[in-house]
């Protein structure tokens, strides 16, 4: 059996060039939540739209949506790919708590230390657990998580007990559980909500990662900053999804260069990118002085968040889903046949 590094090593070379021969011209709508000038769209969406247009030397064109432009708000864009508003969406899976629970085996506090990795992984347990069941209802094209989420408040938090009596954005429903045991309040909403909320002082502060900060303003908003060493104090799970009724329908050549593209290597090359898009949008608040709290101890943070595991695993027991197995199986892959991996487009 091969292991995930000698396929990403076999298709590596071939997967972006894959060229089609029918005459057949598709035009797909790709819908997200972003500005076009955000990372993940500028840097990692087009980058996979460009490839496709490239490979089917323009038989298939990608019109992109940015910030909604297509209508309703994006906890709906699942139910968009599926329904058929738009043809290809991304999305925080999150953003629909409860609706997919294998995959926040991935946002579990404490439990990623490397978005490569953790995106290697989550294709790999997407193929085997979600495929069929979870995401049955679209055709997946990608799976990955960001790099480290980091705190972003008004005032400097270095305890967990700093958190007490403010309100914080939380990045998913676990890290809304760790924020309510630390006598936070979460409070839920879409990333780009963010920057007037904590303008207008709804909040005292949000949890996202370093990457996304330039295009919200956030190190202009807030002049604290409190980042974990080793694995992130939280990560979000994403998806890129396609109607599947508009992907069976395409010719089969057509198919091909969507699969070629999209899979195991696009989730790590889309993990990898927006994880180094950190390192640029964290010298934004340095150069600005703001306060950048380095823990390098997490021992009384890790202690916090166990009961966030027992309960997680718990509900996924009464799923039928074994939920301890799903979180050995992720922490296997991530240092193990995962570890060191490259997405093909790097």
């Amino acid at each position: 059996m091969k292991t995930i590094k000698q396929l990403l090593g076999g298709v590596a070379t071939t997967a972006i060039f894959a060229t089609g021969a029918a005459a057949q011209d598709v035009t797909l709508k790709l819908h997200q939540f972003l500005p076009a000038q955000a990372n993940v769209p500028a840097l990692i969406l087009d980058v996979w739209a460009d490839n496709i247009e490239e490979a089917s030397d323009g038989r298939i064109k990608i019109d992109r949506f940015p910030s909604m432009q297509l209508g309703g708000a994006p906890p709906e864009l699942m139910d968009q790919a599926i329904d058929g508003v738009a043809d290809v969406i991304w999305t925080v899976v999150g953003y629909t708590p409860g609706r997919f629970p294998t995959t926040e085996v991935f946002e579990l506090p404490f439990m990623v230390d490397d978005a490569r990795a953790a995106s290697c992984a989550y294709w790999t347990m997407y193929e085997e657990h979600m495929a069929d069941d979870e995401f049955a209802a679209v055709k997946v094209l990608g799976t990955w998580v960001h790099g480290p989420g980091v705190l972003h408040t008004a005032d400097p938090v270095e305890t967990p007990a700093d958190l007490q009596g403010l309100n914080i954005r939380g990045g998913s429903r676990l890290v809304n559980e760790l924020l309510k045991l630390a006598g936070a309040t979460p409070v839920g909403m879409p990333v780009p909500a963010v920057p007037e909320a904590l303008s207008k002082g709804v909040i005292d502060g949000t949890t996202v990662p370093w990457e996304v900060t330039s295009s919200l303003k956030i190190p202009e908003l807030v002049e604290n900053h409190t980042e974990f060493e080793g694995p992130a104090l939280y990560n979000l799970t994403f998806v890129l999804a396609m109607n599947k009724d508009v992907f069976n329908d395409l010719p089969e050549d057509l198919q091909t260069i969507i699969d070629e593209n999209s899979g195991l290597e696009f989730s790590i090359f889309a993990g990898g990118v927006q994880s180094d898009a950190d390192a640029p949008a964290r010298e934004i608040a340095v150069d600005l002085g703001n306060n950048i709290i380095a823990i390098t101890d997490t021992s009384e943070w890790q202690a916090l968040v166990n009961p966030v595991y027992d309960t997680w695993v718990a509900e996924m027991d009464a799923q039928g889903r074994d939920g301890r197995a799903l979180i050995d199986q992720a922490r296997s892959l991530m240092s193990g046949d995962c570890a060191g991996v490259t997405g093909a487009l790097e």
